[in-house]
């Protein structure tokens, strides 16, 4: 039986369905999309298809954090009812959700000073947060109690591999990831880049390649590089609304890995406003990142 309840929010970009089967407790992140707040603490639910359609019309929208009141709200629900928790936050090098968590933890634990609440910075996003969730789960429920599984997440995490590919240059340019000029000229001559998370959490490209399918292929030559793990280690995948690419690149995995676990939702509202439509990436339990 799990001894504590693991939260995390929603730039992991799992489904609601999984949250409920897996008793994890989500903290929703929020976005305002033409004029509307949507998500966060009571916000409305905006589907992601029709998210994508507006941002392929030319909708701009913005995003914001989750709030340190809005996750003490959560934990302390969770601490009142006698649960320690551990909390397993958006990468600090693409958001502030982090530090929302450090200061609402120490609120909680000064308000409820019998219980523990220990915080990850998973330097993680989109599926590849989900994915170390998904291992931190695995080993809650093995029995392993509150500070094993965080010694675990903190040693898996810069093990997790994100690599992804872009359709739409402008959105990177928007947050600053490149150029004006390069998404300009990179446009008109179907550059494609590919790009991981480091070390520290930070989006970094890490090449290029012309016309989409190469820089699909690009993606499962690099996953080889990075040693994927053994054949009972699943693989991820998140995209935003381009599911015949995702049947392409579910194909080169099979070919070049063979079958195992492989998982597949949409990139979220909030992570799909930086990275755009069209965005495919995989995630993986790799040797490095």
């Amino acid at each position: 039986m799990r001894q504590f309840v693991i939260v995390t929010d929603t730039a992991s970009d799992l489904p609601d369905s999984y949250y409920s089967r897996h008793d994890v407790i989500p903290i929703r992140l929020g976005f305002t999309m033409d004029g509307v707040t949507y998500e966060g603490e009571d916000g409305p639910h905006l589907d992601v298809k029709e998210f994508y359609k507006r941002l392929r019309g030319g909708s701009m929208p913005t995003t914001f954090q989750v709030t340190p009141d809005q996750a003490e709200k959560v934990m302390s629900a969770l601490a009142e009812e006698g649960h320690d928790v551990l909390a397993i936050a958006f990468s600090s090098g693409l958001s502030g959700t982090y530090e929302s968590y450090i200061t609402a933890a120490k609120r909680v634990e000064e308000k409820y000073p019998a219980r523990k609440v220990a915080v990850v910075d998973s330097l993680c996003a989109s599926l590849g947060q989900g994915l170390l969730v998904d291992y931190v789960v695995k080993k809650a429920d093995t029995g392993a109690g509150l500070e094993e599984t965080r010694a675990y997440a903190e040693d898996l995490k810069l093990h997790i591999c994100h690599i992804f590919t872009v359709e739409d240059l402008f959105h990177l340019k928007r947050g600053g990831r490149v150029s004006a000029g390069t998404a300009i000229v990179g446009t008109l001559l179907n550059i494609k880049p590919v790009l991981h998370v480091d070390d520290a959490g930070h989006l970094i490209p890490i090449g290029k390649t012309m016309g989409r399918k190469k820089s699909i292929t690009a993606l499962v030559d690099r996953m080889a590089e990075l040693n994927i793990t053994t054949d009972d280690e699943p693989i991820f995948i998140s995209h935003g609304d381009c599911p015949n690419d995702v049947e392409l690149l579910i194909t080169l995995l099979k070919k070049k890995f063979g079958e195992r676990e492989i998982f597949v939702n949409d990139i979220g509202s909030v992570i799909g406003t930086h990275s755009g439509a069209g965005t495919l990436a995989v995630f993986f339990r790799g040797s490095h990142r």
